[in-house]
């Protein structure tokens, strides 16, 4: 008797896969999103998954050689930064990011640094010619003989291309666009952008060619396309930045080979995308004090950051105040403002509160509670504070203020910057030319205003 084939429908947004049609995806809500897999299209899928879950015989720890990692540099310091401390030979990475942030910009000139080093670099695009990369490249100053461009979107094209020449470097623009012959299904679908990556995955193992693969992101923010792909690759970068703002943010989401701890910035220019040289001047204003602005220096990776809190708090016309939050946690800032009222008597809950952290960052650690609390009391009460003077501290829910990680780091940083007092919670263990003023809870931080 004939073995019946197994029916398989997958979700063309995320890739959910289930037994039956469905109307809606129980993942991502899509609605009309499955599509049946042939069995072609399901053993692509088994093959992907071997790739994932390679299984080997057992051996002990002691008997395993280290392997030894080799790196080469894109001549960008920012860009190696990110990375781990540079390109490995045989790495798999993507980069994904919103729409004219500048990953394309991005990729094209790190093609022409590598290339200016005497390296053969592939640069593939499947939404531009050739001729509208190399304006690009005219503009960017990254023409060089050993970058070659190929404006392509077949799969195979893309690899009988790499057997030609001895590429060590191969850039992708974008995954969504190129398609295998080998499946019926249209570019950007689940099906196509898996096989792909497995092949390029493959390929860059066997040949040691460092593969860069950009990808867009959904609405949501996260690349599009199944949560396989970035199990596949070596390395998840996010580009970060809006379109109206200069500075752009790299941040690793994923490395095999190094740190996720780490960010690279940069700046945008007429020359392109470079390495952003005077940080410390791009997050913060040096001008006049104003009521509702307080400094304070968070940690980003490797880097001490000087950063500008600003608050509004106005009286409230509706029964319920508004909350709003821009590069902070909107749930944390309400745990503040709770804080706030508890602790010192503060009407807030008759007033609309906005917070925002100014040059387009966001803060994902809690050392700046003390600046906000201190920017929204500033604006409350009218009362501007000194630009030459910075609040670093978690708060509590009891009101305490606690200790926060490299201090000496970030004290050091901020009389590099001509801050004169800091308001913390302990003294450091360097000497420094900063007037500190360790405080153990909020109210005894309101008696310095």
């Amino acid at each position: 008797m004939a073995k019946k084939n197994k029916t398989l429908f997958e979700c063309q947004h995320c890739g959910e896969q289930a037994t039956k049609w469905l109307g809606k995806c129980p993942n991502c809500g899509g609605w009309d999103s499955f599509i049946e897999l042939n069995q072609q299209q399901q053993e692509i899928i088994k093959q992907t998954a071997k790739v994932i879950n390679t299984t080997s015989k057992a051996t002990p720890i002691t008997q395993i050689q280290q392997d030894d990692v080799t790196r080469f540099s894109s001549n960008n310091d920012e860009f190696d930064l990110v990375l781990g401390g540079g390109i490995v030979p045989g790495s798999l990475t993507l980069i994904g990011g919103s729409p004219g942030v500048g990953k394309s910009t991005l990729l094209l000139k790190v093609a022409g640094s590598i290339a200016s080093s005497g390296k053969k670099v592939l640069y593939v695009s499947g939404e531009e010619s050739a001729g509208q990369i190399k304006l690009r490249a005219n503009r960017l100053e990254a023409n060089n003989d050993n970058l070659y461009l190929l404006s392509e979107i077949k799969l195979e094209e893309i690899m009988d291309e790499l057997l030609r020449q001895e590429y060590e470097v191969c850039i992708i623009d974008s995954i969504q666009t190129i398609y295998s012959s080998n499946l019926t299904s249209a570019p950007g679908s689940v099906s196509q952008v898996r096989e792909i990556t497995f092949e390029l995955m493959r390929k860059a193992k066997d040949s040691e060619i460092a593969m860069f693969i950009i990808g867009h992101i959904t609405k949501e923010g996260s690349i599009a396309g199944p949560r396989v792909l970035e199990h596949m690759v070596d390395t998840v970068l996010y580009f970060e930045g809006e379109a109206s703002k200069e500075i752009r943010m790299l941040r690793g989401f994923k490395n095999r080979f190094g740190s996720t701890s780490e960010i690279g910035i940069f700046e945008m220019t007429n020359e392109g995308l470079v390495s952003a040289k005077d940080i410390a001047s791009k997050f913060f204003d040096k001008s006049k004090p104003q009521s509702g602005s307080a400094l304070t220096v968070s940690m980003e990776g490797s880097r001490a950051l000087i950063l500008e809190v600003q608050a509004l708090v106005t009286e409230s016309t509706y029964p319920n105040p508004k909350r709003s939050a821009t590069g902070f946690d909107v749930n944390r800032l309400n745990m503040l403002l709770a804080l706030l009222e508890k602790k010192i008597d503060l009407p807030l809950n008759h007033y609309d509160v906005f917070v925002n952290i100014s040059g387009g960052i966001r803060i994902k650690e809690s050392s700046a509670d003390l600046a906000v609390i201190a920017s929204i009391i500033s604006s409350f009460r009218d009362r501007p504070l000194s630009k030459e003077s910075a609040f670093i501290g978690e708060v509590s829910l009891t009101g305490e203020i606690k200790d926060v990680y490299s201090l000496d780091m970030r004290l050091k940083e901020a009389q590099a910057q001509g801050i004169k007092k800091v308001i913390c919670a302990q003294k450091p263990n360097i000497k420094l030319d900063l007037k500190i003023y360790p405080v153990e809870e909020v109210p005894k931080m309101i008696e310095l205003f």
